[in-house]
């Protein structure tokens, strides 16, 4: 029998490509974003992506979409938006309606009576009205029936090139302990956290403002993440960076790996940042180095607010360069405009953590089965 998932707040589908890649099939995603939708639809063709927000969203359409009865399917998947729970957001709190839409979650929790659910979300939402938030979702599924764990997984601790948290929260009404994956990269870990050379290093030069579709990748031996990232592509997607204007270039040759906006003249600095602390904004005009990870990723890899200028060229880092330090495939080709591909890759639970918690879920539930066979 098939293990199902149905992917809400779905994106492009970063955390529905790793459920797929750990085995589940995922037979439907919801989004508000319709670029998201082009994407999700394309990179996603057994599913059913449904446009429009979830307030809309029934649970008829759902089951008539997807063939499925109340309480077959195996897991609900989805974080609701983060922008109303973020330390990025100072305004942030439990009146943003943004931070409501959990509730919409739980909505369809309690139609569809899936077996497990999945809920990603930042950091800061453990600092909504002292815990009210997470409070909130763990009493609330607990009235649905169901148990919830939450932990915080750092991204590179699973082979993200990246240093990226999140809370996950993880619920079942079947009864079976709940477990988060176990780290697998880092420090006395059975592998080495992938650096940005290894994400990234294969992928040809661009100038300021260049996009080369369809580019080829470099010659050279790829590493294992490399080819992991490749799969069977060709040629590369995506590949396009953004334009920065002059002011900004004037800025970058002062700034070597590993430096940041503390490295330009004083002359060329951004008037506000002319009267900052030298203990401030510490990643703004940061130059990644090859051999350490990423900063998060955001929804704009603007150079202003973050670590995303190249390690060697003088620009920032194309979506395709963001999407590899978010863990997508190369096959994973993203729609809409440029700064739509910027916001996908930004928002999206990288694939290769959402493999990591659908192979933990895939052995808790292949447990259980045996259990009780």
């Amino acid at each position: 029998m098939a293990h199902t998932a149905i992917d809400l707040f779905c994106g492009a589908g970063g955390l529905s490509a790793g459920l797929e890649m750990a085995g589940f099939t995922v037979l439907a995603g919801n989004d508000i974003f319709d670029a998201a939708g082009k994407t999700f639809e394309a990179t996603h063709p057994r599913a059913k992506f449904i446009p429009g927000p979830i307030e809309d969203l029934t649970i008829e359409h759902l089951l008539e979409v997807t063939g499925l009865k109340p309480g077959e399917l195996t897991v609900l998947a989805g974080g609701p938006p983060c922008q109303a729970y973020s330390v990025y957001n100072h305004q942030r709190g439990m009146h943003d309606e943004r931070a409501t839409l959990f509730k919409e979650y739980l909505r369809i929790v309690d139609g569809l009576r899936p077996e497990w659910i999945v809920m990603e979300n930042v950091t800061g939402i453990y600092s909504i009205g002292g815990g009210e938030a997470v409070a909130a979702i763990k009493s609330e599924l607990a009235a649905l029936g169901y148990e919830v764990e939450e932990a915080v997984l750092r991204a590179e601790e699973y082979g993200v090139p990246q240093e990226r948290r999140r809370v996950v929260f993880i619920g079942n009404r079947v009864g079976v302990p709940i477990s988060h994956p176990e780290p697998t990269h880092g420090p006395g870990r059975s592998m080495p956290f992938v650096t940005i050379k290894d994400a990234i290093g294969d992928l040809p030069a661009l100038e300021n403002g260049e996009a080369k579709p369809d580019a080829a990748y470099l010659d050279g031996k790829p590493t294992s993440y490399q080819r992991q990232m490749r799969g069977n592509a060709t040629v590369i997607t995506n590949h396009a960076a953004p334009r920065l204007g002059q002011v900004n270039m004037d800025r970058l040759p002062h700034i070597p790996p590993g430096g940041s906006w503390r490295d330009i003249p004083f002359d060329l600095l951004p008037a506000g940042m002319k009267r900052a602390k030298r203990s401030d904004h510490t990643k703004r005009y940061g130059r990644m180095t090859w051999d350490g990870l990423s900063c998060t990723v955001l929804t704009k890899c603007d150079i202003h607010w973050g670590a995303y200028i190249h390690p060697e060229q003088d620009r920032a880092i194309s979506v395709r360069e963001a999407a590899r330090l978010q863990a997508f495939p190369d096959w994973f080709e993203f729609h809409g405009s440029r700064t739509d591909q910027y916001v996908q890759v930004g928002n999206a639970v990288p694939p290769v953590l959402g493999k990591a918690i659908g192979d933990h879920l895939m052995g808790l539930i292949k447990a259980r089965s045996s259990k009780a066979a």
